[in-house]
Order: structure tokens, then C-alpha cells, then sequence
């Protein structure tokens, strides 16, 4: 974890740490596949790495959306995304990573591809249901922990709920802030997260907090139209992506 490949990478990947916690859709997923580009680096290391710079970005993501989230849905979804990473935490050695990556790959697609079809990416308020969040909710804890992917069935919840995006990049933040900083304590007991290397987090953390507020500039540039399109498919995207990853990994 040094040299000029090292910085580069580790330097891109915390732009798109900071602007996916700045609700920009996607970029904050291929912050790992990005750092795992670094010769020698494995992709389970580049995500042990980047967690930390993860719950650092999250203070500043918080920060930016304090006004804009929606208080029921975080009320259903945080409670269930606790019993899912202590379901990840408890099942860790049993669960097969590549099947979960595989099937959450295909709830997204299938998900993605019904709201391309119909077209109705920007659809009419909803009231939060209690029990599809519970369900949505405790698969994004999981998920998250077992595979970095809770994005998907998180959207799967959300995007039918009629958020406007400030609101809907809030929630997610905030959402994710505390899933990140939950998986913590199981990810360092689990020998996930290396100490040794928060020298290099701090190093990184100025760009990364840099990156969140343009972001969130980028998310008031936007229309609502075009930010949920890019939403819609960031999930496809991605959804084929962990499939294929899946895949490799049987």
C-alpha cells in the first residue's frame, strides 16, 4: 500500500467514496473495484481499507443532508438493518458470498429493468410500509455486511416511496452511515478492517470530504427526472455487476 499506483487509485476511489455519500448514484461502488486495481491488492483488502473512509465520509454526508430525510422510513429500515448485520455477523462462516451477491444481483435487475419497461422512474408519494421495510430493511443489513451490496434491496424499499431526490439522497445517506458504522466492530473482530492502515485513511479523509459537497452539489444540479433515471440504472448496472461477480466466485 504505497507507491505512485497506490496513491492514485486510493486518491480516485475517495472521490467516489465522498460523492457517493454526497447522493451521487453509484460512484461510491466502485470505489473498490477501483482501489483493487492496485497491484498485489486484493479486493476483500481495498474493502477493509476504504470501510473507515467510509464512516469518516458518512460525518460529512450527515452534515450536508441534516434537513433532508425521511424520518419513517430510517425508523423502519435502521432497527431491520441492525437484526440483518447481526444475521451476517452470526451466519459469516456458513453463508456462501457468491450466491448472496448473485441473488441480490438478480432482485435488482429484475427490479431495474420493471421500472425501464414501465417508465415510471419518478413516481407519486407513498406511505413507508412496516413490513416491506422490516423485510428490505434486514436484506440491506445483511447484504451489506456480507457483500458490500445493500444498495439494491435498499432501493428496491425506497424508490417506490416518491422521495424527492434531496430527500431520498439524504435518507440513503444517512441509512448507510449507520449500517457502515454498525459493521465496525463485527468487520474488525472478523479481521476485516487493519488498523495499520488508518494512517493511509487519514491521509485520504480531506478528499473524500471534499468529494461529499460536490456531490451534493451535483444532486441540486440535477432534475429530479434525470437524477432518478440515473438511479435506475446505477441498479441495473451494478445488479449485472455483482451477478457477475457471483459468478466468479462459485
Amino acid at each position: 500500500m504505497d507507491g505512485f499506483a497506490f496513491w492514485a487509485l486510493a486518491s480516485f476511489a475517495a472521490v467516489l467514496v465522498g460523492m457517493g455519500k454526497g447522493g451521487m448514484p453509484v460512484v461510491g461502488m466502485l470505489s473498490v473495484p477501483v482501489l483493487a486495481l492496485v497491484p498485489g491488492m486484493h479486493p476483500v483488502t481495498a474493502a477493509g481499507l476504504l470501510l473507515p473512509l467510509y464512516v469518516v465520509s458518512d460525518m460529512f454526508g450527515l452534515y450536508a443532508y441534516r434537513h433532508a430525510f425521511d424520518r419513517r422510513v430510517l425508523a423502519i429500515i435502521v432497527p431491520a438493518a441492525t437484526l440483518g448485520v447481526i444475521l451476517g455477523y452470526v451466519t459469516a462462516e456458513a453463508v456462501s458470498e457468491a450466491w448472496v451477491t448473485v441473488l441480490i444481483g438478480v432482485i435488482g435487475v429484475v427490479f431495474a429493468l420493471n421500472l425501464l419497461i414501465r417508465r415510471k422512474i419518478v413516481v407519486a408519494p407513498a406511505e413507508p410500509k412496516i413490513a416491506p421495510g422490516v423485510f428490505w430493511g434486514a436484506v440491506t443489513g445483511f447484504t451489506s455486511f456480507v457483500s458490500h451490496s445493500g444498495g439494491p434491496p435498499y432501493q428496491v424499499y425506497t424508490m417506490p416511496l416518491g422521495m424527492n431526490k434531496a430527500v431520498f439522497a439524504g435518507t440513503s445517506t444517512i441509512a448507510f452511515a449507520y449500517i457502515n458504522a454498525i459493521k465496525l466492530i463485527p468487520y474488525y473482530m472478523l479481521g476485516q478492517v487493519n488498523l495499520l492502515s488508518l494512517e493511509k485513511v487519514l491521509v485520504l479523509m480531506p478528499i473524500a470530504a471534499v468529494s461529499v459537497f460536490v456531490g451534493v452539489r451535483l444532486v441540486k444540479w440535477l432534475p429530479e427526472k434525470l437524477f432518478f433515471e440515473l438511479v435506475t440504472w446505477a441498479l441495473l448496472l451494478v445488479s449485472l455487476k455483482l451477478i457477475w461477480d457471483g459468478y466468479r466466485g462459485f
